[in-house]
Formats: structure tokens, C-alpha cells, sequence
């Protein structure tokens, strides 16, 4: 289990973050979450769902490098928290190729239940009856298909740390479904309550680029 307890995290202001991000070590942050930074501009630079974002330091802020194509679901509020919690304590890894469903990361059956309703079921009943708009918007943000159910696909939200979505659209007599699976570093980037935040983000991406 994780040593970091992600309770109430997402109550923190954004101002708390802020005053722990100026008093990063940029070289130590970028060894440590795989994110370039460029000391003559102050910027990290994040690749998220293949959209890259700069990130300002020592002064947070996001700031897309195609604004006109990024969602903003990936650098706005949930997105802005999320990020800058990454910066402060995620660590990237290779995966080893393993999946690992939210249940099972740490914490991960603290928060099922809310995770379920929050990502799962919005999902599902947000596109399972729209499967190829779900795949023209998986694709427009870098997704990789897989072989099972109506829809899936494979999501880096960071390089590495992949989010796989499992949409099954349902009939008569069964509604639609969704299943989130997780690329086994994920615990070494996010919380289980960061991950939940993330499924937000994805679904705000997602709905954005469907309505393009």
C-alpha cells in the first residue's frame, strides 16, 4: 500500500500546492516524474492524452501549446490539480505490462464505490450509445484500439501511465457498461483519489472532442 494518504486532497487550495511547487527542485522533479523541463523559459513540459502542456515554475500555470485543439478539461480546474500534484509527488515508471482495475490500486477500495458512479457508470451511460463517437474521440487523444467490447481503447494520459476504456453499448435487456483498467505504475504516479480526478479529466476530454 502506499505510504501517501490521498484523503481530502482535492479540499487543499490550489494556493498550499503552490507554496510546495516554488520550493521544487526542477531537476529533481524532472528525474523523478520524466518531464522535461527548459530552465531558460521555466517550464515543465507534460504530454497529456498526447496534448502537450507547459507548466510554469516557480509560479504555477498551464498553458497548452495548441490551445486550439487541447480540451480544457486537461489544464482547468481538475486538470490544474491534478498536474500540480503530479509535479510535486508522482514518480514515473515503465510498466511491466500488467493491468490493474481501480479496486485494486491503493486505496482503490476505499473510494470503489464513488469511482464507480464518478467514471464508470458516466461513461457508459454518456456514450454507450454513441460507440463511434467514443472512438473518434479516443483517437483524436492518441488512443490505441483493443480488442474488447463495442469500444475500446488504450489512453496514455502520460507517457507510460495508460488508462485502458472498455465501453459495451447494451441492449434491451442490459444497459450499457464500462470498464476503466490501469497500467500497473500508475500507484507510483497517482493516488487512488488522483486517479479519480483523472477519470473526470478524460471524460471532460472526451465529451469536448465529441462535440467538435
Amino acid at each position: 500500500m502506499a505510504e501517501r494518504n490521498p484523503n481530502q486532497q482535492y479540499g487543499v487550495p490550489l494556493a498550499i500546492y503552490q507554496e510546495r511547487y516554488g520550493a521544487l527542485d526542477p531537476e529533481e522533479v524532472s528525474r523523478r516524474a520524466g518531464v522535461p523541463f527548459d530552465p531558460a523559459r521555466g517550464v515543465f513540459t507534460l504530454t497529456v492524452l498526447g496534448f502537450e502542456i507547459d507548466a510554469a515554475w516557480p509560479e504555477f500555470s498551464l498553458a497548452p501549446r495548441d490551445a486550439e485543439r487541447c480540451p480544457s478539461a486537461l489544464y482547468d480546474k481538475e486538470g490544474r490539480i491534478l498536474l500540480i500534484r503530479y509535479l510535486i509527488e508522482g514518480t514515473m515508471a515503465e510498466p511491466t505490462g500488467a493491468w490493474l482495475p481501480y479496486r485494486e490500486l491503493p486505496w482503490g477500495d476505499v473510494y470503489d464505490r464513488n469511482f464507480q458512479g464518478r467514471c464508470i457508470k458516466r461513461l457508459a451511460f454518456g456514450f454507450g450509445a454513441k460507440p463511434g463517437e467514443f472512438a473518434r474521440a479516443c483517437q483524436a487523444l492518441g488512443g490505441v484500439p483493443y480488442d474488447k467490447g463495442d469500444a475500446s481503447y488504450d489512453l496514455a494520459f502520460l507517457p507510460h501511465v495508460t488508462v485502458r476504456l472498455i465501453l459495451w453499448s447494451g441492449d434491451d435487456e442490459f444497459p450499457p457498461q464500462s470498464q476503466w483498467l490501469f497500467s500497473d505504475n500508475m500507484p507510483l504516479a497517482f493516488t487512488a483519489e488522483d486517479v479519480a480526478c483523472m477519470g473526470d479529466v478524460i471524460i471532460g476530454a472526451l465529451k469536448e472532442i465529441g462535440k467538435k
